[in-house]
């Protein structure tokens, strides 16, 4: 992951709105809440409520190699996407480790790049050294314009960026599997993500202002982050370390074709789907909430043996879910026991919690190889 940063972004003008409480870390410039963060929950999961995302980063590919350019270098299959339709690709290095995911929108003139800002100036480093002679030009438009998400087409509707005609609206494919993609995990109720109808809107910054002062109702990111772990859904900025490959967060269920021409990493990301096991494996827990303890970010999963137990994992991210209660996602050992009650560690607190399988611990192998007699073996 890049150290590198893009100049930072101005405070969001929503935490001018009653009750605003600046989001932390990479969330820092936004509202985490505005004073109800399971009210808020409710509206946004409604499709009454936007969420600011101003603070992430939104680069621009324009040319006409643009989509070809894309396409052999990532993991998913982009070379054909039609104006308005939304992609997510990811970029691996060598050995298939997850360096980068990026949310893709083309418009027919410019392909649309939605990153964490963190992670941005890494990309836009990263693919200005890919050029090589291909006619493409590269650019930083996080200055210009901003990101806001919603689960629904608000009324009055948004001041939506149409800058060559097409409204810059990325709608997260996360919903089902994607062309050419594959989902590991086995829900007998269903995925969660059946019904996420959730699309991030780019929006003129200039206009960010009169947004922020108008009567839309507005959600703060502890409210899409609840909704987000619900839906098993992995965020880069959290769920993703220096290990992480796709397998492990169930990402081959939008982010990778497996089926598209040579990339880097697309041999591991083949091997371990046709013939191995991810290492790792993406768990949703419920959380006991009777010690009103929410875990954090790298917080110990322990498996109890004796009085000190066992490290399986880590908490990624949590939250307090308006209907599920507090919920976290975890990535464990593939040998973790689905079974088994774990713990998780938050500071001198230890809160049980149950697993719910997201990535099946049999994840992978999925090539049917047939078994080759041993030399010499008589058939019988």
């Amino acid at each position: 992951m890049s150290t590198e940063s893009l100049a930072p972004l101005p405070a969001s003008p929503f935490l001018g709105r009653p009750g605003a409480v600046a989001g932390e870390g990479i969330d820092g410039g936004v509202a985490a809440h505005y004073g109800n963060p399971l009210g808020e929950q409710r509206l946004l999961a409604d499709g009454r409520a936007i969420v600011d995302l101003s603070h992430r980063a939104v680069l621009s590919v324009t040319g006409p190699d643009r989509l070809s350019w894309i396409d052999s270098i990532t993991s998913q299959r982009v070379a054909r996407l039609a104006p308005g339709e939304s992609s997510e690709t990811l970029q691996l290095d060598t050995n298939g480790r997850l360096e980068f995911a990026v949310r893709l929108l083309d418009d027919g003139e410019t392909l649309w790049l939605m990153v964490e800002h963190d992670e941005a100036a890494g990309l836009l480093a990263w693919l200005t050294s890919m050029r090589f002679m291909l006619r493409v030009e590269l650019a930083d438009r996080s200055a210009e314009f901003a990101t806001v998400g919603t689960f629904a087409v608000l009324e009055p509707p948004l001041p939506v960026a149409a800058p060559n005609g097409v409204p810059l609206v990325w709608r997260d494919p996360w919903t089902t599997v994607a062309p050419g993609g594959h989902q590991y995990a086995v829900a007998a109720e269903g995925h969660p993500a059946a019904n996420w109808s959730y699309s991030e809107v780019l929006v003129p910054r200039a206009e960010l202002a009169s947004l922020a002062a108008s009567d839309s109702p507005a959600a703060g990111l502890l409210a899409l982050e609840a909704l987000r772990i619900a839906a098993w859904r992995p965020r880069f900025a959290t769920e993703v370390d220096e290990k992480s490959i796709p397998h492990e967060l169930d990402w081959l269920r939008s982010a990778v074709h497996l089926n598209k021409g040579c990339y880097r990493g697309q041999e591991t990301v083949a091997k371990v789907h046709n013939l191995g096991h991810p290492p790792r494996r993406l768990v949703m827990l419920h959380l006991d909430g009777s010690d009103a303890v929410l875990p954090s970010h790298g917080d110990d999963v322990l498996v109890q043996d004796g009085e000190s137990g066992t490290s399986v994992g880590v908490v990624t991210s949590s939250a307090r879910h308006y209907e599920l209660g507090p919920i976290a996602l975890a990535v464990v050992k593939r040998s973790t026991d689905p079974a088994v009650e774990l713990i998780v560690r938050a500071g001198e607190v230890d809160v049980p919690a149950a697993q719910e399988i997201i990535v099946p611990p049999d994840a992978g192998a999925e090539a049917n190889v047939p078994r080759l007699p041993r030399l010499g073996a008589v058939r019988r």
